[in-house]
């Protein structure tokens, strides 16, 4: 039998998770929450839409996991919140992992991570909660992710580099060997890093000594 999965959200990147979750996966979507002030239908794929505040009224913790199914808003921040709002409910957090993924046996995944088809990620990385891999990514052996990152596709990430915590990854962006970036970094699509970055850093282009970010106020969040 397959365990109950709520999905938290219910717009665009609800729906396509909700496919991976139900064609190839442990789990049964069996309904969708979101916030009452942004609930904009009843129903999606013939299962109910509830409000994210009378969660454990239609979907008790006891018999249901959890998946947050926001992207990258507010450089992650979005999503990060949620987390930590479904983890102090006392729910469990679902992971998903594409029977198409090339994924080393030691390597660690945290909690509501969902990594896409097509990911290659070699031996003995480290990938805490809550991020997602987009189709189509490179991850080099002993590398280590944080938390609440979003990678898009064909990101090659070389080995044994140190990635912190609420970055984003743009489409074709690389990473050299041995590369740290810190919490709240943007890697802008295509673009090539070979040094560290410093925490804020925001990067377009194939550029080797990017531009810092003056003001968080460019992604519209706070910092941590």
């Amino acid at each position: 039998m397959k365990k109950k999965l709520v999905l938290f959200g219910d717009g665009l990147s609800a729906e396509v998770f909700y496919e991976y979750f139900q064609k190839d996966s442990e789990y049964e979507v069996v309904g969708f929450v979101t916030p009452k002030e942004f609930r904009k239908q009843d129903t999606l794929f013939d299962r109910p839409v509830v409000d994210f505040e009378d969660i454990n009224n239609h979907f008790p913790k006891s018999e249901h996991n959890v998946f947050i199914s926001a992207v990258f808003n507010k450089l992650n921040r979005l999503r990060r919140q949620y987390f930590l709002d479904i983890k102090e409910q006392g729910y469990n957090l679902a992971s998903y992992v594409s029977s198409k993924a090339m994924v080393w046996d030691n390597v660690k995944i945290g909690e509501n991570c969902f990594i896409f088809e097509n990911n290659v990620i070699q031996p003995f990385c480290k990938i805490g909660d809550n991020n997602i891999f987009w189709s189509g990514n490179h991850f080099g052996h002993h590398t280590k992710l944080g938390n609440h990152n979003f990678l898009a596709s064909h990101v090659v990430i070389s080995g044994n580099c140190r990635l912190g915590d609420c970055g984003f990854y743009g489409v074709n962006a690389t990473l050299g060997d041995g590369v740290t970036v810190e919490n709240d970094c943007f890697i802008g699509a295509g673009s090539l890093v070979t040094r560290d970055l410093k925490e804020g850093s925001f990067l377009r282009g194939n550029f080797t000594t990017p531009a810092e970010v003056s003001s968080y106020e460019k992604f519209g969040v706070e910092k941590l």
